[in-house]
């Protein structure tokens, strides 16, 4: 085997061009696999650890007020771990410099230790020490934010109270990993942040001494999470229980999830993309490899090399090919997904990053890979293996140069010139190889295409949902429901234009064996400002009856229209009904569900009441609005609409650009790798006929013509084929993205069509200037000697 071994070693160095190409591809599709994969990898370790380290716990649950010696009985359900009560409430910050109201989150810790559960992670300063009831320690990304240190001071209104609280540590806590406001999508570190206060100093604040409206558990590795809520809700629901919940519903965990959801999506489509192109490639330069070879083939096989030894030889090329992409994917892959964990262990501020990849996700990488190629070989390594020695040593039977349909003959003689007539010929001798080449380049403007969507599908999603959707400025709640008399004080406050009611109930809706903790919210049936806003367009009027529901809401619950949910209110009188479903409505966002206010007024048995309002303002009053809203202890919390479009931006610009700016260089490298390779196997192919035209008197430019002229014909065949598989490749995107928090439009400008292609037809121009180059050295002589 040692001659084959030489033979091998020359090939390889002869198609070193084209072994690259492929390689490259090959190396596209690993490193984009070892990236999702080890990032999601190196996320749920960083993850399980963050949470394990500090005693994240299990489940959690609200109440209006309960007694602390309630917690003794707690600790007693079976499965129980460990409980931890305490209290959580709202403030609104006053911060120097900073006009907005800015919402506080408050929790208590104990004075002069640390907490049981959801411990922080101390990043500077220290904890509350005992005796000082204004200190408190704030969350790392909030205090950036500010430039908030130890030993600064902020003022709070706490309850109706003026205070200024002194900031004697910065932390991170596992609660809140994703610490977003109420009723924002992202999260906003100017305008909402977390405070530990002493548990003393903030019961004192809201008269909650010998109490708690808080309590989290951890669970036994044995104890089913289902029956401990369930027992949990039975002791909570005489003091205003809110409905427990375990941690998968918790806020910040349930974005996180939704996130590494998605990371899991781009490893399972995108890598595949890559992996087909390299069986395709791979199947390209064998079978025409093999074509040339014949000779050399009979002569293996009149040598007594076996059907076995001489596949085996043309495998081992593949194989090296193969090898080589692999290894250069599995160090791009590891860059990458080391700056990927990067990028999320800064968006979810761990404090702490596991980047720390196994064996396993680069194993099945390579060996996804390696099985992709080598199934793209077999069919051209069975027929060189299987050639008769007679039939291998006789020229390849030429090709009948008569005229058919498939080659519009007539069109041929008529306007084209000598170059161009070669050039539709070799088309349309070979059809089934030139779609797939075209089919080829069409990928890699597909991936493009798929890949710039995400810029187009972002700018859709926030001009439907933060501005047909909402139209309001400003969206105020308020610490506790109270009567709609209040709207009257809303509408005149400085700067307000327009207010109206918000009134949204924690509930848990089911349907069979299917439930969904989803608060219900009251909406006006002509409202102008916050509308039930279907994404093709059209406003949804909510009956004075039923519930309308999100469609993925409905998918959820397994429910249609005119199908009955059972909502269990969890708060006020915890009334359960049954509400039919009377509409539905698509939304990107979320899973909402609304009802007409005087239908959940009614359903709450309560007089007519407002959990908020939506403010439209006069720009040249908003300073003036803010200042009174911080001074109104009524008011929990403040959302500004165009800071939430600028948060969105900020937040999913940064990651998205990324992502983008990744497969833009591996769909180039795609393109590449299909036009290269083709002009190159061209060239082997076509080379003695070249040099014979230009013995014959073509010149340089009519023989590269007629070379590359056949790469462009087939290019830009490619590109419109490549604009449709890219809308299909978006559509599939789409629908994987698909989670309960976000749904990704399907938008695809005729910017990102032209871009793409422009792209594209760059990266095919670079490929083709290569072969080019070489075409110009083309020695004439030897390669008349010889048919390669």
């Amino acid at each position: 085997m040692r001659a084959l071994n030489r033979k091998l070693i020359r090939d390889l160095v002869r198609l070193r061009g084209q072994v690259l190409a492929v390689a490259l591809v090959v190396a596209s599709g690993v490193a984009v696999l070892v990236m999702s994969l080890t990032t999601l990898e190196a996320l749920e370790e960083t993850t399980s650890a963050y949470y394990d380290r500090y005693n994240f716990a299990d489940i959690f649950a609200t109440v209006k007020r309960a007694p602390e010696r309630l917690s003794s009985r707690i600790a007693a359900i079976p499965g129980v771990q460990a409980v931890e009560t305490r209290i959580v409430e709202r403030a609104l910050l006053d911060l120097e410099g900073f006009a907005e109201p800015v919402t506080g989150h408050l929790v208590s810790i104990p004075e002069g230790g640390e907490s049981l559960l959801n411990r922080l992670a101390l990043r500077a300063g220290r904890l509350v020490a005992p005796g000082r009831p204004d200190e408190v320690v704030v969350t790392e990304p909030f205090a950036e934010a500010h430039g908030l240190t130890p030993g600064d001071t902020l003022s709070a209104v706490v309850n109706g109270h003026r205070r200024d609280l002194q900031v004697v540590g910065v932390a991170l806590s596992p609660e809140f990993v994703y610490a977003i406001g109420p009723g924002a999508l992202m999260p906003d570190d100017e305008r909402f942040g977390v405070l530990w206060m002493g548990e003393e100093a903030l019961a004192a604040a809201f008269d909650l001494d010998g109490a708690f409206n808080d309590v989290s558990l951890s669970l036994l590795r044995s104890a089913r999470a289902e029956d401990v809520i369930d027992r949990l809700d039975l002791l909570l629901d005489r003091y205003g229980g809110v409905g427990a919940f375990d941690r998968s519903d918790q806020i910040s965990n349930w974005f996180l999830t939704n996130e590494l959801e998605q990371i899991k999506s781009i490893a399972s489509i995108l890598p595949t993309i890559f992996l087909a192109v390299a069986a395709f490639l791979s199947n390209m330069v064998l079978t025409r490899l093999i074509a040339i070879e014949r000779s050399e083939i009979g002569l293996m096989k009149a040598f007594g090399y076996s059907n076995l030894a001489v596949a085996w030889h043309y495998m081992k090329l593949v194989a090296v090919m193969a090898a080589l992409g692999i290894v250069i994917g599995w160090i791009v892959g590891a860059w990458l997904g080391r700056f990927n964990t990067q990028v999320y262990g800064d968006l979810f501020r761990f404090p702490f990053l596991l980047y720390r990849p196994g064996p396993g996700a680069f194993a099945i990488a390579a060996l996804v890979s390696l099985s992709a190629a080598v199934l793209g070989a077999l069919v051209a390594v069975r027929r060189a293996a299987t050639l008769p020695p007679a039939e291998a040593m006789r020229p390849p039977v030429p090709p009948l140069y008569r005229r058919h349909r498939g080659e519009l003959a007539g069109l041929l003689t008529g306007w084209a010139d000598q170059p161009t007539r070669i050039i539709l010929r070799q088309i349309s001798r070979w059809p089934g190889r030139s779609f797939l080449t075209s089919v080829g380049i069409g990928l890699a403007v597909a991936v493009l295409i798929s890949s710039l969507q995400w810029l187009d599908a972002i700018d859709h999603l926030v001009e439907t949902q933060f501005f047909e959707a909402q139209r309001q400025d400003v969206t105020v709640a308020l610490v506790e429901a109270q009567s709609s008399e209040v709207m009257r004080e809303f509408g005149r406050m400085p700067g307000v234009m327009a207010a109206e009611p918000v009134r949204s109930v924690a509930a848990r809706l089911h349907a069979g064996n299917l439930s969904k903790r989803q608060p219900v919210e009251g909406v006006l049936p002509d409202s102008r400002l916050s509308l039930v806003y279907d994404v093709s367009g059209l406003t949804v009027a909510v009956p004075p009856e039923g519930l309308v529901l999100s469609t993925k809401l409905a998918e959820v619950l397994n429910v249609g229209h005119g199908d009955l949910v059972t909502v269990e209110v969890l708060e006020g009188r915890r009334p359960i009904t049954d509400v039919p479903v009377v509409g539905l409505f698509e939304t990107y966002i979320g899973t909402p569900a609304h009802m007409h206010i005087d239908a959940l007024n009614r359903l709450m048995r309560e007089r007519p009441v407002v959990s908020g309002a939506h403010l439209r303002v006069d720009p040249l009053g908003q300073n003036a609005l803010f200042a009174e809203l911080k001074e109104t202890p009524e008011v929990s919390s403040v959302m500004l609409r165009q800071a939430a479009v600028d948060t969105f931006y900020e937040t999913m610009g940064e990651t998205l650009m990324i992502f983008v700016s990744f497969f833009v260089v591996f769909a180039c490298t795609l393109a590449f790798g299909v036009v290269y390779n083709s002009a190159r196997i061209a060239l082997s192919e076509r080379g003695r006929e070249l040099a014979t035209l230009r013995v014959l008197g073509f010149s340089r430019v009519e023989i590269s013509y007629i070379l590359l002229g056949e790469v462009a014909l087939l290019t830009f065949v490619g590109l419109p084929l490549g604009c449709w598989m890219g809308y299909l490749l978006a559509w599939l995107i789409s629908q994987s993205f698909a989670t309960e928090l976000f749904r990704v439009p399907l938008v695809v400008h005729s910017t990102t069509y032209g871009l793409a292609v422009v792209i594209g037809l760059v990266a095919t121009v670079a490929s083709a200037a290569l072969v080019r180059s070489r075409l110009d050295r083309l020695d004439l002589v030897s390669v008349l000697k010889t048919r390669e």
